[in-house]
């Protein structure tokens, strides 16, 4: 059963474990973003896989600083989205079956909607079920640019299937995308470097493309840990942006940013003075880059996770009792936010808010 918090309730009362955020951090992380965008060309577009929420992603379109609308990886998220009252949509996975493309173009009568491709074999048929509905689908190519999955690997393939794009009638092809990853706690100069090496390719790719002359308004790329850099890369349009709202573990170097998604959960046993046991597992929070960690107290640890609680080593000096509450803070949040059904928002210590997860389960 869901329990849902009356608005009021503080946050020492609420049933746990639960998914919280924390309000004023959610505004300071958009107002960055909408500030920072304000001074430039090129604008976010929040990815919604992350937070996988309709209220989140008009909050984050309403302050500013995006392209008016969202990334989604999935058709389900995309129509959550577009059921919801938000106007464009990219889809950044390649769509391949007819079932998913019927309801991809089902979309576009309603929304703005670009899809990923790779392969004139999906695009033809995006295009031929598209004219069955009489209706036009934006196409992006992607550019694979060093992580191993989807994407042309070069400007020759890139250009063969942009030509290939031609022939065809219920589809534009409307730019280029790419997405890419940098490992470890990179400072600001590893960033800029990195970011504009690989994004490099995609802005010779459009180049190349547009002196055979093809018209390219979307050049989609960068993500949370080069939003900046791909920002004031000349010829880069939007940046896919998605954990810099939430947060996560992986991105504490992003010190621009606060940590705004949190489990908070309850001591239910301490079997020895040095571990407890925390209503938190495997079932309420993702390990899948590492286990998560504890707010605000580094002298405690996770050491084990079961499919219902953790296991946390506890150092000398702190002090912790059966019934106290421990804030835990994802490694990767897109894969905890999708065991939710509610997001929990407080401010000053009591619950504001409650926000439908209503993408939560769009796995297809």
């Amino acid at each position: 059963m869901n329990i849902k918090p009356q608005i009021g309730t503080h946050i020492n009362d609420l049933d746990t474990p639960c998914l919280i955020i924390d309000l004023d951090q959610l505004e300071t992380n958009m107002n960055y973003v909408s500030d920072f965008y304000s001074r430039r060309s090129s604008k976010m577009r929040p990815h919604a896989k992350n937070h996988k929420t309709p209220a989140i992603a008009h909050m984050q379109i309403n302050n500013g600083g995006t392209v008016g609308g969202v990334c989604a990886s999935k058709v389900s998220e995309a129509e959550v989205m577009v059921n919801n009252g938000i106007k464009s949509v990219l889809i950044t996975s390649e769509i391949v079956d007819s079932l998913k493309i019927s309801r991809m173009i089902a979309l576009a009568k309603r929304a703005e909607i670009n899809v990923a491709i790779d392969s004139f074999q999906n695009a033809k048929s995006i295009d031929s079920i598209a004219n069955k509905f009489n209706v036009e689908v934006g196409l992006i190519i992607e550019i694979e640019t060093g992580m191993g999955r989807c994407g042309v690997q070069d400007a020759d393939e890139a250009l063969n299937l942009a030509e290939s794009i031609k022939g065809l009638h219920n589809v534009s092809l409307n730019g280029l995308m790419s997405h890419q990853t940098i490992s470890g706690e990179p400072d600001l100069e590893t960033r800029h470097t990195e970011a504009k090496k690989v994004i490099e390719k995609v802005i010779n790719i459009k180049k190349l493309l547009e002196s055979r002359g093809f018209v390219l308004p979307i050049i989609s790329t960068g993500e949370t840990w080069s939003y900046d850099v791909a920002a004031d890369i000349e010829g880069v349009t939007e940046i896919q942006g998605g954990s810099y709202l939430l947060m996560e573990t992986d991105y504490a170097y992003m010190t621009e940013f606060q940590q705004v998604c949190k489990i908070l959960g309850t001591v239910i046993s301490k079997p020895t003075i040095s571990s407890a046991i925390v209503n938190v597992g495997l079932k309420h929070i993702s390990s899948l880059r590492g286990v998560p960690a504890i707010e605000g107290n580094n002298d405690i640890q996770v050491v084990d996770m079961a499919p219902s609680s953790s296991t946390v080593s506890i150092g000398d000096q702190v002090s912790l009792e059966i019934g106290d509450q421990l804030s835990f803070i994802p490694s990767q949040q897109d894969a905890m936010v999708s065991r939710w059904n509610q997001f929990i928002c407080i401010r000053e210590q009591s619950v504001e808010n409650v926000w439908d997860i209503q993408a939560r389960g769009c796995i297809s």
